[in-house]
């Protein structure tokens, strides 16, 4: 917990939503990644467009604080199906699926075990031309040497800043530095990457979310998302009071100012109640270019900012 604390000076030197007006046209994306049914009288999603699927089922080696394997509840669970993850995909897409997420439990080196799907993944490119999306965990040169064979839309990974946060709630044997080298690897082999940052990752407090943007800025991604702690039952978080919205809106203006022509999204997870209402805002009002499960009446306020919304189903940052 070192660097951790070092914030930006220049954060109220400008206006974050006026950064993203000379960066970005007018228009804000509300995303329905799938995962879970989501409807407001503003904006309704669909689970059939794009899914997520399990290759472990809910089977992880690491049982993170903030998971505990909860996260793989809601994925199709490749392990249970008749047949590979090209048939699955075949079939989904009979059903209206325009895209997938491989994703996965990690093992105890943070990898998802990927490597024996590629040829797969190959053939729904190819014959199917469905978008895929990746969740590898810390992927080597091995797998990014074939994810960039696969020509997969993106690499979505936490980029985690601190060592407790990696010791205390990954329980990983790695280092911060071995997240940034993960960046790197990505951008050499010309994968798309797209790094999240989870405020309050720490059990609430805010420790390395700004060394973690750092990392970033180094290797500027296609889209960062931002997402906050959503303490859930059954983990090691339950309970957790997540960070504050000042310092939420203060990082999301950090974020603005520190990737002024990067698409910046805010994605699925985030406290619920009035608290997500007001995330939202706050994410509209620092300039974030799309917010994946909108709560009610934000497509509104959006509206009243001068935005104009577009709706797609799928994971942040995706198009058809």
């Amino acid at each position: 917990m070192l660097e951790t604390a070092v914030k930006p000076i220049s954060v109220e030197l400008e206006n974050p939503f006026d950064i993203r007006k000379e960066n970005f046209s007018d228009e804000i994306t509300f995303y329905g990644p799938g995962l879970k049914p989501h409807s407001t009288s503003e904006f309704s999603g669909s689970m059939k467009e794009f899914v997520s699927i399990s290759v472990t089922g809910n089977n992880c080696a690491l049982n993170c604080e903030h998971c505990n394997t909860k996260m793989l509840d809601n994925m199709l669970d490749l392990l249970t199906f008749d047949g590979s993850l090209f048939d699955m995909a075949k079939s989904l897409q009979k059903k209206g699926a325009k895209g997938i997420l491989v994703s996965g439990g990690s093992d105890i080196r943070n990898q998802v075990p990927l490597l024996s799907h590629i040829d797969d993944m190959k053939r729904i490119r190819a014959e199917l031309g469905m978008v895929i999306r990746v969740h590898p965990g810390l992927p080597d040169e091995e797998t990014c040497d074939a994810l960039a064979d696969v020509g997969v839309d993106g690499v979505m990974l936490d980029i985690i800043g601190d060592q407790e946060t990696i010791t205390d709630v990954y329980h990983l044997d790695a280092k911060p530095s071995d997240y940034e080298a993960v960046l790197e690897r990505l951008q050499r082999h010309k994968i798309p990457a797209i790094p999240h940052i989870v405020l309050g990752h720490y059990f609430g407090k805010m420790n390395g979310e700004w060394a973690a943007l750092d990392m970033i800025k180094k290797y500027p991604p296609k889209i960062l998302v931002l997402v906050i702690l959503l303490p859930l039952t059954g983990t090691g978080m339950e309970g957790v009071i997540p960070p504050s919205m000042e310092e939420i809106g203060g990082f999301f203006e950090t974020a603005r100012l520190s990737l002024p022509s990067t698409p910046i999204l805010l994605g699925c997870a985030r406290p619920l109640g009035n608290m997500k209402i007001d995330i939202d805002k706050s994410a509209i009002n620092a300039g974030l270019n799309g917010i994946a499960f909108p709560s009610e009446g934000i497509v509104g306020y959006a509206q009243e900012k001068g935005l104009e919304p577009s709706f797609i189903n799928a994971c942040c940052g995706v198009t058809w």
